[in-house]
């Protein structure tokens, strides 16, 4: 079997040098993500969206750690080359760095995956300097931070007011001090993703923030239509699975009925 090429935080640094886009999706379980990294995929992003798409929550808040780690470690054993960053959920890195190292500590030991993403600036970046410090590799999440849904009270577009998207910047800049080897930058304006994008060392990755950050991710339930709901103004559908999938079903259902399946060649 040849050598597969892993992809590490290095290597997406390296591509950020080289002006190549770097590509992630979000993924939660084995099947998926062993098709994701067989196609290509840079990056799989085990995301606590897992509570919207996997478990039904209307956000990202409830989900737990152990839910986390089991879909983290579902994912881990379907991937061969691409890198694989865990979300940490609510609760378990805000206000206090040392529960913020022993829960990193935990995703990493228990899972498998390779690094881990939390939401927020200033304000956790204790917890980041901490975490870097044990070797752990940490990307950063600025603009709409889900878990902060509560605190906004909405999901529209961050940062389009001046003292906003100044604090972005100086957010920006502390991740990156903080030793981040990366940044999300979930829905802001293009033109502030840009100048965060070009004030950076780091790669940072888009969703909803136009096409000059340095990558892109989106979930694989939007992207793919099997979540047909959800129709913001930055998701481009690939598929639609919804489509694909029901028809399958009722061509399944309408084949027992009539008692076509199984047929003679389906059967022992």
């Amino acid at each position: 079997m040849p050598d597969v090429k892993k992809i590490t935080t290095h290597t997406l640094q390296k591509m950020k040098a080289s002006g190549e886009k770097i590509s992630m999706l979000t993924a939660y379980d084995f099947s998926f993500a062993r098709i994701f990294d067989a196609a290509g995929i840079d990056v799989i992003l085990v995301g606590d969206s897992a509570s919207n798409v996997m478990a039904g929550h209307e956000t990202t808040v409830p989900i737990t750690m152990e839910q986390m780690i089991y879909h983290a470690q579902s994912v881990v054993r379907g991937i061969n080359r691409c890198l694989v960053v865990v979300d940490l959920p609510f609760g378990t890195y805000q206000g206090n760095s040392g529960n913020a190292l022993a829960n990193a500590i935990r995703v990493m030991k228990e899972t498998g995956g390779h690094s881990i993403k939390l939401e927020g600036g200033e304000e956790v970046v204790d917890s980041i300097r901490t975490i870097v410090q044990a070797g752990i590799p940490v990307m950063g999440h600025l603009g709409l931070t889900p878990q902060s849904i509560y605190k906004f009270g909405t999901y529209s577009v961050r940062a389009k007011e001046e003292e906003e998207a100044a604090k972005l910047k100086r957010d920006a800049l502390l991740l990156q001090e903080a030793g981040c080897f990366g940044v999300v930058l979930e829905k802001i304006p293009a033109a502030l993703a840009k100048e965060v994008t070009e004030s950076l060392h780091i790669p940072t990755i888009g969703i909803g923030a136009g096409p000059h950050c340095d990558g892109q991710v989106l979930v694989m339930h939007d992207m793919l239509g099997i979540n047909n709901e959800f129709n913001p103004r930055f998701l481009r559908k690939y598929a639609n699975l919804h489509q694909v999938i029901t028809a399958g079903v009722q061509q399944y259902i309408a084949d027992v009925r009539s008692k076509d399946f199984p047929n003679e060649t389906e059967q022992y």
